[in-house]
């Protein structure tokens, strides 16, 4: 017996669910310019994340990009924990949406 509504939903989910593997791999190579917060629909944080990249850069040249570069070395650090959890909650929250 199959259920065409079941089908769709499954596709649906297939469509928008989040992969932990490839957000661990957006954090890993290109986490300092914030890449795995817009893959996670994490916009604003992930544009701060890509301004301050930029701006450390910028202002590397008298020395103030030191201390951009180690906040974002300390974010970077700290999202490499709370990606499983974004990944989970997204999937979910999904899962719950399509029903």
């Amino acid at each position: 017996m199959n259920d065409p509504d079941a089908a769709r939903k499954m596709i649906a989910y297939d469509a928008g669910k989040k992969n932990l593997i490839l957000a661990y791999i957006l954090w890993f190579f290109l986490g300092s310019f914030g890449v795995h917060r817009f893959y996670m629909n994490r916009t604003f944080s992930g544009i701060m994340m890509a301004l301050l990249h930029v701006i450390s850069w910028i202002t590397l040249v008298i020395a103030i990009g030191f201390a951009g570069f180690a906040l974002l070395g300390i974010w970077w650090l700290i999202d490499a924990i709370l990606i499983m959890g974004w990944v989970e909650r997204h999937n979910m929250q999904l899962a719950n949406h399509i029903g």
